[in-house]
């Protein structure tokens, strides 16, 4: 058995301190450099020659693809929207994370993803661009962390991959250029992942503290989602950390009070706060901070019981989650996650074994296994949460799954490669990698009818060729450095070119809805027919070819199917919950009638849940009353308090849309018929409360504070029966999206 030194090793690598073989490439003509001699400004002494060149070149390739005609992407998701222009108008939105300026109810998530994008728009105002960069920026900076994290992990190649691969990663081209929280929780948890590794290689507490300061942080853009990977970092630490186990034990212990200060003070002060000062919280049964963490974005999203498939877009009766397919061992490879993260899995998966076999009796606290615990660890977590989750499941949430996919992907290469070059026996280990990796490729590009039908054979064929010489290059030692490289290099290219393709192609689709890479299908998939949900379709009902749910990418640009009152006509209905608002523009002529009669009124309108209000946020800026918030069923406004509102004279009109607001589901858009016709003194067509509510709490069949789902429906019927319709031509619009009422202070008193 012979073992071989990299030419480069890691930094944390013992193999570091022994003799090492010169990389031919990194010497000049004149043989060895001495240590005080000069290099170029794109030289670094003891790497490779091509290391700066790379490294920039991927850096630049990253904000290229992150950046590149941000503005093209519209308003993203308009729930998200609307929040941030309501942060740029008032420091208590921003605060709280209201939905609209006036703080009547908050968006889903904690507000630290919104903090950055409504800082940017304070600063360069308000717009898609100032909106989206700083999730472009998010993007480019995680792929530069990774890349600084595996480089002193594993080495330079490892590095190169990962960086590689987690720029490339489709889902991750769609997200950073999106303004769903998912962006920042993925680039703070990488920082999490960097602060650890920090302490695993120094021993020091700060840097554990730091970490878990970190993964606080990102539980303030989307709660337990991002405590996914505290086991992770935990078992790392415990299990690789130098000091002795006592010490490790007291430093996690000063990293769980980090965690918990951070993660809980903006917790702690809305729940001291007192609620007729503050804003509803949106998705929360009973307006508290905590019941939307352990109920609706908790426990609701692995067990499936924060409401049904149609209200809350979670499980259906058949047992699969909105958007996401069906909960198994087996789902991130399916027809819905496929195309957004498993290009790499196969690769990811063997490398992580050949690591964890490699380092197996190397001493307690070596830095290479315990990288391998830390990226191997996070991964399998997410897999096992998301695998079975039940409740609301997107496919771009595997987004936070990137970069350990990357990591593993890049240093489990590199291990392979090592594995074989100790041990003939174990020489088919990469070359079977990187066949299987290039025939899964193959099977996720044919998934697309009529999708560049040449990028598949030429896959596998230069796979297939890469895999022979590395084998080749593995089984005989005295084969020439430089062909190991080349096959090296084409077997990277042959891994890369499908999600690639799938990236160049995401930048040429506008995102309408729930965000999601890759191309659209002529064929039943994306963009064809009847979307998830939508006329046509039940939540979950369509799945394009590629991988991603059936209308939910269009060529047409955003806003493109909007009614004529300001409502998304044939809206994606049951869009779960924060996956994406329809890309909808309010009617102008509307927005400006109710401008000029708001008076001293408050609020510019009411109208059904917060996808309908969003509309009327970006275009006037003005407080809105989302009643029922997202999906129409939080117990907001209760009827109590509307008619308070309306004596007060703090709202004059509101606009009851033909979907009403229960048929909206917890996050999509608007029905178009069949939940709900409005006719002047007619409940004609209206749904029971309980057809239009989710369950509250967990299984519940009432709201919090003794309100049943029907609090909504209540306050529409009191309106139709006091208010005075709004004749549409007194705006030049039509009666088709809905109806306008006017509501008088003295109706109130009746």
């Amino acid at each position: 058995m012979t073992t071989v030194i990299d030419p480069v090793p890691a930094v944390s690598d013992p193999s570091a301190t022994a003799p090492a073989r010169r990389d031919p490439g990194t010497e000049g003509r004149s043989g060895a450099r001495g240590a005080s001699e000069r290099h170029p400004w794109w030289r670094r002494p003891g790497r490779p020659v091509w290391s700066v060149p790379a490294r920039a070149a991927i850096f630049g390739m990253a904000a290229l693809l992150y950046c590149w005609d941000l503005a093209s992407v519209g308003m993203g998701n308009t729930f998200y929207a609307a929040a941030v222009k309501s942060g740029t108008e008032s420091w208590k939105a921003f605060f709280f994370g209201s939905l609209d300026p006036g703080s009547f109810i908050t968006v889903d998530k904690p507000p630290a993803a919104l903090w950055v994008m409504e800082l940017s728009g304070r600063i360069f105002g308000f717009s898609s661009w100032s909106m989206l960069l700083p999730e472009a920026l998010a993007g480019v900076a995680t792929v530069m962390v990774l890349y600084h994290l595996v480089r002193r992990w594993f080495g330079e190649p490892a590095a190169v991959f990962a960086s590689l691969a987690l720029a490339l990663t489709p889902v991750a081209v769609v997200i950073f250029r999106y303004n769903d929280p998912d962006a920042f929780l993925t680039f703070l948890l990488v920082l999490a992942a960097w602060a650890c590794w920090r302490a695993i290689e120094t021993g020091k507490t700060m840097g554990l503290a730091l970490s878990g300061a970190l993964v606080g942080l990102a539980f303030l853009t989307k709660t337990l989602d991002a405590f996914i990977v505290v086991p992770a970092i935990g078992v790392a630490y415990l299990w690789c950390g130098p000091p002795r186990l006592a010490r490790r034990l007291g430093q996690l212990g000063w990293a769980a009070l980090a965690l918990l200060v951070s993660s809980g003070w903006w917790v702690t002060i809305v729940e001291l706060w007192p609620k007729s000062a503050r804003p509803y919280i949106g998705g929360s049964t009973d307006n508290s901070e905590l019941n939307l963490i352990f109920g609706y974005n908790g426990f609701a999203r692995i067990f499936g019981s924060g409401g049904s498939a149609g209200a809350a877009g979670g499980a259906t009766s058949g047992g699969s989650s909105a958007f996401g397919g069906g909960e198994g061992l087996l789902r991130m490879f399916d027809s819905e996650l496929g195309g957004q993260i498993s290009w790499l899995l196969p690769v990811a998966l063997a490398g992580l074994v050949a690591g964890l076999w490699l380092t197996r009796r190397r001493r307690r606290s070596d830095s290479q296994r315990a990288g391998f615990v830390l990226w191997g660890g996070t991964l399998l977590m997410y897999l096992a949460v998301y695998d079975y989750a039940k409740g609301i499941f997107h496919p771009y949430y595997a987004v936070v799954m990137a970069p350990a996919v990357a990591a593993l992907a890049g240093a489990g290469a590199v291990a392979l490669w090592r594995l074989g070059r100790q041990s003939l026996r174990w020489a088919w280990a990469l070359p079977a990698a990187v066949v299987g990796t290039a025939l899964w490729a193959d099977v996720l590009l044919a998934r697309t009818s009529g999708y560049d039908s040449w990028v598949g054979p030429t896959v596998v064929v230069t796979g297939v060729v890469s895999a022979l010489v590395l084998f080749l290059c593995l089984a005989r030692p005295q084969v020439p450095r430089w062909f190991a490289l080349a096959a090296g290099t084409l077997a990277t290219a042959s891994l890369l070119a499908g999600p690639a393709a799938y990236s160049l192609t995401t930048l040429g689709t506008t995102t309408n809805g729930i965000a999601t890479a890759g191309p659209s299908s002529s064929a039943g998939g994306m963009g064809a027919g009847g979307g998830p949900g939508g006329q046509g379709g039940g939540p979950g009902s369509g799945t394009g070819a590629s991988g991603a749910p059936t209308s939910v990418r269009t060529g047409a640009p955003p806003g493109d199917r909007t009614g004529t009152l300001g409502v998304p006509t044939g809206a994606r209905t049951g869009a779960a919950r924060g996956g994406g608002g329809s890309a909808s523009t309010a009617n102008t002529a509307l927005v400006r009638y109710l401008e000029r009669h708001q008076g001293s009124a408050t609020y510019l309108v009411a109208v059904n849940g917060s996808q309908a209000a969003a509309p009327f946020i970006l275009d006037s800026g003005k407080a809105v009353i989302a009643m029922g918030g997202f999906g129409g069923t939080d117990p907001a406004p209760t009827l109590s308090a509307f008619e308070d509102l309306v004596a007060t004279g703090k709202v004059h009109y509101v606009y009851v849309s033909s979907g009403g607001a229960g048929s909206a589901g917890r996050g999509g858009g608007l029905t178009t018929g069949g939940a709900r016709t409005v006719s002047t003194g007619s409940q004609a067509g209206r749904p029971t409360g309980g057809a239009r509510g989710r369950s509250g709490g967990f299984g519940s069949g009432t709201a919090g504070g003794g309100q049943t789902a029907s609090t909504t429906s209540a306050v529409d019927t009191w309106v139709e029966k006091h208010g005075t319709v709004v004749s549409s031509s007194a705006y030049g619009g039509s009666s088709g999206g809905g109806t306008l009422y006017y509501v008088s202070s003295s109706a109130a008193a009746k």
